[in-house]
Formats: structure tokens, sequence, C-alpha cells
């Protein structure tokens, strides 16, 4: 995505490319039993047509095209370097229609599709209005958008606690706040909603507990390496790097367990339209 759309770029991830996209397949798959069940209990089923916004590597494309055999599927993506990935991840399933393009300008027919989903991408988003206009445009009337954010202000929690751990969240939510980005998008989601002229509007916590999914996917978010650009820029300080590689470590220890909490909202387009 053009520097100026987004804050997310795959291939500047600080672990690199191969090791992202594994970071990317746990944090896909850890809560993804449950995202599944709200979004049948918003309307998802089999036959309807779908537009995925945002496929990455394409672990949540794998899983709708393997649980909806007789949907049309589009996934919508602008990063070409997850393209082929995600093609790969997805060459089984060869109903599923790629396209690289911008969720600000799709280049989709209007009054299209019948569900879109878009997951973890509107934190990123420079204009997050505008996206969610693009998506009612190409929503047919009585159409629904789901949008599965994050807001850091409720994040979760790792037990045993850590004292400094608030601290690292907030200078991260200031760090992508300053790049345009929104690490608290969650607690706006029914206001973006409004203003891109959605009805019945709801909104939802989904909570993840590595007791319950595991670990793997609360390791990879907290992989140092992810923020050792962040401390050697100067965003972190030597003690907040500490305290995410003291995170990380805990994770590792049997007595510890954490929890995340995401944030579903859904809304739907008028008949009217």
């Amino acid at each position: 995505m053009k520097p100026s759309y987004s804050t997310y770029h795959a291939s500047n991830a600080n672990i690199g490319i191969d090791a992202e996209i594994n970071r990317l397949k746990a944090q896909a798959l850890m809560g993804w039993e449950k995202e599944y069940r709200y979004l049948k209990w918003h309307g998802l089923e089999d036959g309807k047509k779908v537009l995925e916004v945002g496929y990455g590597p394409g672990f949540v494309t794998e899983q709708l095209a393997d649980n909806l055999p007789n949907s049309e599927i589009t996934a919508l993506d602008v990063d070409e370097k997850l393209l082929e990935s995600a093609k790969q991840q997805n060459k089984h399933n060869k109903k599923v229609e790629f396209i690289n393009a911008s969720v600000y300008d799709t280049g989709l027919p209007d009054n299209s599709y019948d569900f879109v989903i878009a997951r973890l991408i509107f934190l990123h988003l420079h204009e997050p209005i505008k996206a969610a206009a693009e998506i009612f445009r190409v929503l047919k009337p009585g159409g629904k958008l789901v949008i599965i954010d994050i807001d850091d202000g409720i994040f979760g929690a790792i037990q045993p606690g850590m004292e400094n751990l608030r601290t690292v969240i907030d200078k991260l939510i200031q760090m992508q706040k300053k790049a345009g980005g929104n690490r608290e998008i969650g607690r706006s989601l029914p206001r973006l909603f409004q203003s891109a002229g959605f009805t019945d509007i709801d909104l939802e916590a989904v909570s993840v507990h590595s007791d319950l999914v595991g670990k793997e996917g609360f390791n990879e978010q907290f992989n140092p390496k992810r923020f050792e650009h962040f401390y050697k820029n100067g965003t972190l300080s030597e003690a907040d790097f500490q305290t995410v590689k003291n995170a990380y470590d805990q994770l590792h220890n049997p007595d510890s367990y954490a929890m995340m909490i995401f944030l579903l909202a859904c809304g739907t387009k008028p008949h009217r339209f």
C-alpha cells in the first residue's frame, strides 16, 4: 500500500517477511473458531457472495473458502508481496478470486457483495472512513460489513502481571497515531459505521485465552525482534524493551497465561440503496 494510505507493509517487518507471514498465520488462526461463530451469527452463510478486505498471506481466506464451499469469494489486498503467498496457501481453492487493489479504490462494481469482512486492517488505515465508504458502495443493499480489529486500551492481560507493560503499549499507541494509524480503533467502530451510512450497528468483544487456544499466537505477538527497531529509534526505552523480552520469556513459563481482546463490529447497508 502506498505510504500515504496505511501504516503496515509486510516487507518492512523487523523480523523479515517469512517470519512475519508465520506471525500473521498464528494471529489469524488463534481466534478463528470464535470469530467464525460471530460471523455466522451476523448472517454469514454458505452461498453468499463474500469479499475479504486485507487478505494478507491468505490464512483467513483459506478458512472462509473451506467453510463456504458454495460461496463466491473475492480476496482483496494492496500488498503485492503477499499475493503469491496467499495464492499458494489457497491453491486448492480455485474458486477464490484474488485482487491486488486498494481498499480505498477497489475497482469492484456497485452493489455486488452480500458480506464483507475486514480483519485487522482498519487500525492501519490513514483514512478509515474513506475505506468504509468504498466497502459500503460495493455491498448490496441489505449486505453486511464486519470489521474485526483491536483496541489497545483494552488490550488484554498477561499473568503474572507486568508493571511496565501498560507503558509500552501506550507508547506503541502513540507511535501508530503519529504514523497515521489507530491502535485504539475498536472504540471508534460504531461511529465509523454511522459515518459511512451503515445501520443496525452492533459491537462485540471477542476474547482469546492461551489456556484455550495455546500460546503460539501470543508468543508471536511478543517476539522481541518485532520491537528492536522501536528500541533502536528511541520510541521504546531500554526498560521498555526489557519489558517486552520479559513478557516473551514469561509466556514460555508453564504457569503463565495470557488473554487478548478483539472487537467485532457489524453494520448493514440500508435497503434504500
